[in-house]
């Protein structure tokens, strides 16, 4: 409800031949139904809610993320993966000539009986022959064994399922004619 107030002033009007007073009268009314609050802390207050209902939001976000990334990672499938067989090629052998200043080196051939050089075209050759070895062996082929012959020393790298497996890749390995050391690097998994 509204109070009503009155205001009375005099206001004396002074003209050059008279001189008169007049009383005005003014009605004043006075809202007891604002609440006192001033316009800055009224701002303040939306500002204060509107950070609150920010900080709420993000909170409940961050709450779905960390959620959704928890049941992703429990549905994840294994990864499995399979190593594919690289493409052998034969060892590059690069010749260089000795400096002058030493005498030659002078190589004998074996006699056509002896057994064949280790290096050089008898390491591609062995090489060939393991390569055709795992290739074609039917419980090799699919096993993804890679193998390196350097001074009729192969090595074999790949993964196998157990144990027997390898052993078994190492004794078919052993047996081509040319190899001398077998190196297996083989893993079981």
């Amino acid at each position: 409800m509204a109070e009503r107030e009155t205001e009375h002033r005099r206001i004396v009007v002074e003209t050059p031949t008279t001189r008169r007073e007049v009383v005005q009268t003014d009605a004043v009314h006075h809202h007891p139904d604002r609440s006192g609050i001033s316009g800055a802390a009224l701002a303040a207050i939306v500002v204060g809610v509107i950070a609150l209902a920010t900080l709420i939001i993000l909170f409940v976000m961050n709450q779905q993320q960390t959620a959704n990334e928890t049941a992703a990672t429990q549905q994840q499938p294994s990864t499995t993966i399979v190593q594919q067989p690289a493409a052998q090629q034969p060892p590059v052998i690069i010749e260089q000539q000795a400096p002058a200043t030493q005498p030659p080196v002078i190589i004998n051939n074996p006699a056509a009986g002896g057994s064949a050089p280790a290096t050089g075209n008898g390491d591609a050759v062995v090489q060939v022959a393991v390569d055709k070895r795992l290739s074609e062996d039917a419980t090799f082929s699919g096993l993804g064994i890679t193998a390196t012959v350097l001074d009729g020393k192969v090595t074999l790298t790949g993964i196998v399922q157990n144990q027997a497996l390898k052993a078994q890749v190492e004794r078919a390995i052993r047996n081509i004619k040319g190899v001398k050391v077998v190196d297996n690097q083989i893993s079981v998994g």
